[in-house]
């Protein structure tokens, strides 16, 4: 009969980690996670930016928090500012002013925080760019897609309620614009705007109630996102691009531990570095030049944070009135008349519909592919041209949006009519995003041809070659296999026709899918075959070996008369 001994560590650390071990099973998980590879990549960094900035924006905010009073308490100023000294501000601007003036530290981390924020929703949106050109968002990854949408979605909210608490007038006319978008809501936009301020714009509670939302609402949701995201990625294991051994099956990178865990480690104090270098050397949100708010006074030339520019921006473009008729309509309730502005209610439709398409995109594509197998290898965005025209055809949609939160610094910088502007601006929106998804095809599959030409005739290297017969050829050199293999493992699908439902019939929506499965693969390269490779490779030796023997001969023959001679 054998007798299982506890193991028994000679050190302390060693015991310290048996007791731990033996308490919560810590090696075998260890073991587990600390198998899983990752594919080495350049762009699968940006999801680790957007989630090291977090932890930085984490990490000063909890700092800010010990000096931060979120009231809008009525107090006059005695602080160290003196222009503002003596003038009447909330509680909460004026411990904005203390932090950035008196708090040893606190304005760099004031910075700090702003610059993580705005790097950490720049790196997400990159990373979501890099996630559906390349189509990681495909089975088995559509709800991690869902994930990121939503965790896009709150870390704009978690920008905006932190940007609106310091009651500075650059935050307040933002806060005013949200008020009128609640209040344009039919029958109810008033009473919710009533909820959220307290009583009548600016009210009374809405600094407190932000901060609460910034703080521990929001912040919980994006932790709880983020483990989920992560957890799918176990699961699903990484994605990987297209490349000589990486199948569907497997994963070509390095473990988790001790590899990866040490390059990440590291990179997240590039991150940390490189953020606090940006906070010390470029000032961003100077409130004290704002002054407190006022709902009086506008600012021209305010503008928003770039993550909420386009909701800024499309209320911009939509005009007032279309000649004589006004987008103000009343509408007749048992009440009375009823305000029904249009001007506000209609630029929330596009705003919706770009959500709403991110949220449905991966079911959208499935529809118009039919294609439901699981996808591990990454497609390059020049190989799904359909796809990669709708998502620089959507980037303009938003930016020029986002462009239009800065129409009137366009019009003062560029000495332009304001009117102007909004009329190219409007007419960007429309047709910019057809324009972008035409080039952008085209411009897929011309890439397209010249990859298959590469692969077929090899790479050129600019040397004109001289052959004793007269005959001139340009030589060329054959491409390695990693490469090779990069330009011909694509598919290209072709396009599905409308098919009939059980009864026989052909729906309306059926047709739709049809129509834009013509317009993602009419057009369409096929990759090159293992038949055409290997006969292009033939050809091309053939023709370096006549080549060759053409220089031998001409060698001897210039050998033999320096000889006779």
């Amino acid at each position: 009969m054998s007798v299982i001994r506890d193991y028994k560590a000679s050190t302390t650390t060693g015991k310290i980690a048996n007791y731990v071990d033996t308490r919560v099973g810590a090696s075998s998980i260890v073991k587990e996670f600390g198998r899983k590879l990752f594919p080495d990549h350049w762009s699968f960094m940006l999801g680790e930016v957007a989630m090291y900035s977090f932890a930085v924006v984490v990490l000063s905010g909890t700092f800010l928090t010990f000096f931060f009073d979120p009231s809008m308490a009525h107090v006059v100023y005695e602080g160290a500012y003196k222009p503002l000294y003596g003038v009447e501000m909330s509680a909460a601007y004026a411990s904005t002013l203390d932090i950035s003036f008196e708090v040893r530290g606190g304005l760099f981390m004031r910075q700090v925080h702003h610059w993580g924020a705005l790097i950490f929703v720049a790196s997400l949106s990159i990373h979501m760019l890099r996630v559906f050109f390349t189509g990681a968002f495909r089975r088995p990854r559509e709800l991690n897609w869902v994930i990121g949408v939503v965790l896009w979605i709150l870390a704009i909210a978690a920008g905006f309620t932190g940007y609106s608490l310091p009651d500075d007038v650059l935050s307040g006319n933002g806060l005013r614009i949200i008020d009128g978008m609640m209040k344009a809501i039919p029958v109810v936009g008033t009473y919710i705007s009533f909820f959220l301020f307290g009583g009548e714009f600016p009210g009374d509670q809405i600094i407190p109630r932000l901060y609460s939302l910034h703080i521990m609402v929001v912040p919980a949701f994006i932790i709880l996102f983020i483990a989920l995201h992560l957890f799918l990625v176990v699961v699903h294991k990484h994605t990987q691009y297209p490349g000589p051994g990486r199948r569907e099956d497997n994963v070509v990178g390095y473990p988790i531990g001790p590899v990866f865990a040490t390059k990440a480690g590291g990179f997240f104090f590039i991150v940390f570095g490189i953020i606090a270098l940006i906070s010390g050397f470029f000032q961003i949100n100077a409130v004290w030049n704002y002054g407190p708010y006022d709902p009086s006074p506008v600012s021209a030339g305010t503008q928003p944070d770039w993550y909420v520019g386009f909701g800024d921006g499309i209320l911009r473009l939509m005009p007032g009135m279309l000649g004589d008729f006004s987008f103000l309509w009343h509408i007749p309730m048992p009440w009375g008349w009823n305000a029904l502005p249009m001007g506000i209610l209609v630029p929330m439709i596009p705003m919706g519909i770009l959500v709403v398409g991110m949220f449905a995109w991966p079911w959208i594509e499935r529809g118009i592919t039919g294609d439901n197998r699981e996808h591990h290898i990454l497609d390059r965005p020049r190989n799904a041209p359909g796809r990669t025209a709708v998502g620089v055809a959507t980037v303009i949609f938003y930016c020029v949006m986002w462009a239009a939160a800065s129409s009137d610094l366009m019009a003062t910088h560029f000495k332009m009519s304001l009117n102007d502007v909004a009329y190219i601006l409007r007419f960007l929106l429309i047709f910019g995003p057809i324009i972008g998804f035409i080039v952008t095809k085209r411009i897929c599959l011309a890439l397209q041809r010249k990859d298959r030409e590469i692969a077929l005739h090899g790479r050129e290297t600019g040397v004109i070659e001289f052959t004793p017969e007269g005959a001139i050829l340009e030589r060329h050199e054959l491409l390695d296999e990693y490469r090779l293999y990069e330009l011909v493992s694509y598919e290209s699908p072709e396009p599905v026709p409308a098919q009939p439902n059980k009864k026989g019939k052909i729906t309306l929506l059926e047709k739709l899918r049809a129509r834009w499965s013509r317009h993602f693969f009419e057009d369409r390269v096929e990759p090159v075959t293992a038949e055409e490779l290997a006969e292009a490779h033939a050809e091309h030796n053939t023709d370096r070996r006549k080549l060759q023997s053409s220089v031998e001969t001409a060698v001897r023959e210039l050998e033999g008369k320096r000889d006779r001679s």
